[in-house]
């Protein structure tokens, strides 16, 4: 039989070709009785942050490559899980020019000045090309968490998020652990005949604008036409998330295996507990794909830190305090990661297994230091990387960040032919 709604099939970029969840609409249904997998799924998790690191204490020494490399000053407190993850060096992003944009094109590997006239442009983020399949069985099909402070003072740059849809346009996130918890865990009272109605008005109006704008197409420029193309995209996006609601009416939300945040959380326990939210929204399924824009400002200041982020991020200029400021971030950083690698490794699957074995975790920032853009600091981790772990590995020169994330993408059963400018897997990190 023949889908009844075929322009629900699939969206397409330049840089992706992605397929929608199992919707409804297209003859799908999920039930709350439905058997478990008979394997644990894999996750993704993207975690950045912005302005940089310490170069001379982060990276290992580029001459110590594979395993035999001496663990540097900065990753210190990550000597406990030396064996399970690695660093990749020479990585960047070869269109980054904004030194102070730590994840607006992290993921992406855009260029902001690909569409001529326009002063800012980005594409589809790996997350969201992941989340187009992992999201298909899971009440969320990604998740975006942000810092409570505002993301400018952290380093990061433009975006409601780390995550950018098909089209290029910001996906909106959830500031900080409280609301995160409640978009989670938080029951919707809301009556079910309630819900539907509200859905099925949503969808009225949505099928109505489409009308509207269908007529529209005859006699327009090929400007606007590319514009109005733009806004049905933006339609089909929100059909998708329509389609994603009707789903889940009526399954109940999972019971919290953690208690609820306190409010006011910032910097080093902000950032704790965001971590113990990352593995609680895996532990019950609700997401298999989540990015983090951590927070850096409050970082520095919870941890006693009196140097603007910015400044510290300049620490070649007059070393000293701001050097000193630099180092102690990332060794805070790196504890707090030693951490989550922790809850990863004691969390237990259905099977028995480790969570940490299911998981590919990228961690790091698009910015090096200072306003420098290349080597932009790597670590990869998790059992279902699909990647060598305990090396130190360096990459050719000039290098596409976006080759890592292709190699992500592949090891966690998305076969995407491409993304962002990539120019083929990493094979340095394939194990």
């Amino acid at each position: 039989m023949s889908s009844p709604l075929s322009r629900r099939h699939f969206l397409q970029s330049s840089t992706s070709l992605i397929a929608l969840p199992a919707l409804e609409s297209l003859g799908f249904r999920r039930f709350a009785s439905a058997a478990a997998p008979a394997a644990p799924p894999k996750r993704l998790v993207f975690l950045g942050f912005g302005w940089g690191i310490t170069t001379e204490t982060w990276f290992p020494d580029i001459k110590q490559t594979g395993k035999d490399y001496k663990l540097p000053e900065g990753l210190k407190p990550l000597a406990r899980h030396k064996a399970d993850f690695s660093i990749v060096q020479g990585l960047w992003n070869k269109y980054s020019n904004e030194g102070h944009w730590g994840s607006t094109m992290w993921l992406t590997g855009a260029n902001r000045f690909a569409e001529p006239g326009q002063t800012f442009h980005n594409s589809i983020s790996a997350d969201q090309v992941a989340a187009a399949k992992l999201g298909m069985d899971t009440r969320f099909a990604s998740l975006q968490l942000n810092g409570s402070e505002n993301a400018e003072a952290s380093g990061h740059g433009p975006g409601l998020s780390m995550a950018w849809d098909v089209s290029g346009k910001p996906i909106g996130g959830h500031k900080g652990p409280v609301e995160a918890f409640h978009r989670l865990f938080s029951k919707d009272t809301t009556p079910i005949e309630q819900q539907k109605a509200m859905l099925a008005q949503k969808r009225s109006v949505l099928d109505t604008v489409m009308e509207n704008a269908k007529a529209m197409q005859r006699g327009l420029g090929k400007n606007d036409r590319a514009k109005l193309d733009e806004y049905f995209q933006g339609i089909r996006d929100i059909e998708t998330r329509l389609a994603k609601d009707e789903q889940w009416i009526g399954v109940p939300q999972p019971k919290a295996p953690i208690p609820q945040p306190q409010e006011g959380l910032a910097g080093k326990e902000e950032i704790k507990i965001m971590y113990d939210i990352i593995v609680a929204a895996m532990q019950t399924d609700s997401t298999r794909v989540l990015t983090y824009r951590q927070p850096v400002s409050t970082l520095l200041t919870s941890i006693g830190i009196k140097v603007a982020p910015h400044d510290m991020s300049h620490y070649h200029s007059t070393m000293g305090e701001k050097l000193a400021a630099s180092q102690q971030r990332d060794l805070v950083q790196s504890e707090l990661l030693a951490g989550l690698i922790d809850k990863l490794k004691t969390t237990k699957e259905a099977d028995g297994s480790r969570l940490f074995d299911h998981v590919a975790l990228a961690y790091g920032s698009n910015i090096r230091t200072e306003h420098n853009l290349d080597n932009c600091p790597t670590l990869l981790t998790g059992g279902g990387a699909g990647i060598k772990l305990g090396h130190n590995l360096v990459a050719p020169k000039d290098t596409p960040l976006c080759n890592a994330w292709l190699t992500l993408l592949h090891s966690i059963g998305v076969n995407a032919e491409r993304h962002g400018d990539s120019s083929g897997v990493l094979k340095e990190i394939v194990a």
